[in-house]
């Protein structure tokens, strides 16, 4: 089938983003397999046209005149899993959750604390998705993609990713070069799970010694009570999950935040920075609720969630517009009130 045949004109991207905000793609062009991707880029650059990739969209805030471009979904389905290297090789468009289930049950552990995070495989690496103790470049072993710069297929090892916290070179130094097709990872088999975070161990209440699923399935049980599991008809999933970053910032400076402060910070090692200072990580919920910015704080359309400080919602029919004028409302009030620049996670498309 001829790519000029797979291409739609003004598709409606907001029912395909978990926000539900934002207009329609000039063009979109679902990729089904590898070889549409290079030939859909081929078509944009011909034309000069703007090239987009989706994913899950999960994890950006599309503006309300849409996107004047190309869009292309990744679609690409399919896992193979090697008993021997204990490698799981995922294309990119396969649900996360659904590999994180497949993981556990073949008793594969290191995703486990993952599990509920929404959005597609191929995004994971991007931004290195971490929650509760684990992150996916612990686990990663090699990224496939293609450079829409050289028009070539391109696979990297986990140390060419470039990983940070929530960071990779494909959204910093290479932002918009590549389009991951493929993620190989290898977990730990008959590996114990990850039980760093208080809140895992409280969930799993009295089980001292919890199967790898049954991790999964309390993290997921987790992530539903903050309104961070996509769950129909529920209006606090209506967002981007977690809209900021927990910033990282030198010891001395988080002292002095507390010693401002009634109540006391929350803190987390970060470990040495350039300049050999010791670093540590603020939670960024703390930050904005002790700048006045609560859970159900509303700003015409768009909100917090009920649930949890970090989600920004559509409250039922906001505009792009609505929710980045309150996460700059909030971005204003913490730095009035803490000195602290707070960094957005999602991706802005078509502003």
């Amino acid at each position: 089938m001829s790519l000029e045949s797979l291409i739609e004109e003004n598709k409606p991207l907001a029912p395909l983003t978990t926000l539900g905000i934002g207009g329609p793609a000039r063009w979109f062009v679902e990729a089904t397999e590898e070889d549409t991707i290079a030939e859909a880029a081929a078509w944009a650059s011909e034309r000069g046209i703007s090239l987009f990739v989706l994913g899950g969209g999960s994890n950006l805030v599309l503006s309300d005149g849409g996107f004047n471009g190309l869009v292309v979904r990744v679609g690409l389905r399919g896992f193979t899993f090697d008993r021997t290297e204990r490698i799981w090789r995922v294309a990119a468009g396969e649900e996360w959750d659904r590999f994180v289930q497949r993981s556990v049950e073949e008793n594969g552990a290191g995703a486990e604390c993952l599990a509920g995070i929404p959005g597609s495989v191929g995004g994971t690496p991007v931004q290195n998705v971490g929650a509760y103790g684990q992150e996916v470049a612990s686990t990663i072993v090699q990224v496939r993609a293609f450079d829409l710069r050289d028009h070539a297929w391109v696979e990297f090892t986990a140390a060419e990713c470039g990983f940070a916290y929530r960071r990779s070179r494909f959204n910093t130094v290479d932002r918009g070069r590549y389009v991951v097709t493929r993620v190989d990872f290898r977990l730990t088999p008959g590996g114990a799970p990850t039980l760093r975070y208080a809140d895992v161990q409280r969930a799993l209440g009295t089980n001292a010694e919890p199967s790898l699923a049954e991790v999964a399935e309390a993290v997921r049980r987790i992530r539903q009570s903050k309104g961070m599991l996509l769950v129909e008809g529920d209006p606090d999933c209506r967002s981007v999950g977690s809209f900021f970053r927990n910033p990282i910032v030198k010891r001395e400076q988080a002292e002095r935040i507390e010693q401002g402060s009634e109540k006391e910070l929350p803190r987390f090692s970060a470990g040495v920075g350039a300049d050999d200072e010791q670093m540590v990580k603020i939670p960024a919920a703390w930050l904005i609720e002790q700048a006045g910015f609560g859970k159900g704080y509303v700003l015409g359309a768009a909100g917090i969630s009920s649930r949890h400080t970090l989600a920004l919602i559509n409250r039922g029919g906001a505009r792009a517009e609505e929710i980045l004028a309150l996460a700059e409302t909030i971005k204003d009030g913490v730095q009035a009130r803490f000195g602290i620049e707070l960094e957005r996670e999602p991706v802005l498309v078509g502003f």
